[in-house]
């Protein structure tokens, strides 16, 4: 992806939130040509996302049709998250969407920009980091890729509730955000030709700018309150959008 406006956001979790946050994101997507020229979508975009071979999961047709709408207008660029990062080649095969399960790079305004969802990197709670080794584990995808989609996709509902975010105090929230804001600063510091570094998965909206012309950058979950941000120029707008009545 190449863009000159960046427009960021993530953390959406599509599946566990209400009907209205789906709309509003809907709502979102068409305004996206007006705020910028490239869509980054950060991890976490579905509660679950799991591609089998020629299956996926029809509760997220109606986001996954309109992002198909807008990639034939701008670029669209996704990295997979704790929740949705077993999509293969679907993204890309299907819907011409850059895709990564892992660290994603893209380019913006001409520099090298870097995007990561962010798990398994500033965990605060050991179970979250040993959650985060099986669910990228080969054999686990494997295994699960064997499983018929109607039977897979009802394991996740029933586990989910143990399986998926545990509520966490704001210390911790505080914590894990600054973990991950001196994380980016060190890859900033490692890469020095990189523009940005983009992260989701703490739900806490971040910029920063720890080296001069390098940005790190945070938009926030969209669930909460659908937040997003845009990158121009080198200036970060930290937003909060509002559905149409």
């Amino acid at each position: 992806m190449h863009c000159q406006r960046l427009v960021l956001v993530g953390d959406a979790h599509l599946g566990r939130e209400s009907d209205a946050t789906e709309q509003a994101f809907l709502a979102f997507l068409e305004t996206v040509p007006d705020l910028g020229d490239g869509l980054l979508l950060t991890g976490d975009l579905f509660e679950f996302w799991f591609a089998w071979s020629r299956v996926i999961p029809r509760r997220n047709i109606r986001v996954v049709a309109a992002l198909a709408h807008l990639a034939r207008r701008v670029p669209i660029a996704l990295v997979g998250g704790n929740h949705d990062r077993w999509a293969g080649t679907f993204w890309q095969d299907e819907l011409g969407i850059a895709f990564s399960a892992g660290e994603l790079r893209f380019t913006v305004a001409g520099r090298p920009a870097l995007a990561v969802h962010g798990d398994g990197i500033t965990e605060t709670h050991w179970s979250a980091s040993v959650l985060s080794r099986i669910l990228k584990g080969g054999g686990t995808v494997t295994a699960y890729r064997a499983v018929h989609p109607d039977l897979g996709v009802w394991l996740v509902d029933r586990l989910s509730g143990f399986l998926g975010d545990r509520p966490r105090a704001p210390e911790e929230v505080e914590a894990s955000s600054r973990r991950q804001a001196e994380w980016a600063a060190a890859r900033l510091a490692a890469e020095p030709d990189l523009a940005l570094v983009a992260m989701g998965h703490t739900h806490r909206a971040a910029s920063a700018e720890p080296r001069p012309g390098q940005r790190y950058l945070n938009p926030g979950a969209w669930f909460d309150g659908y937040r997003y941000a845009i990158l121009d120029a080198g200036h970060v707008t930290l937003a909060q959008f509002t559905p149409p009545r």
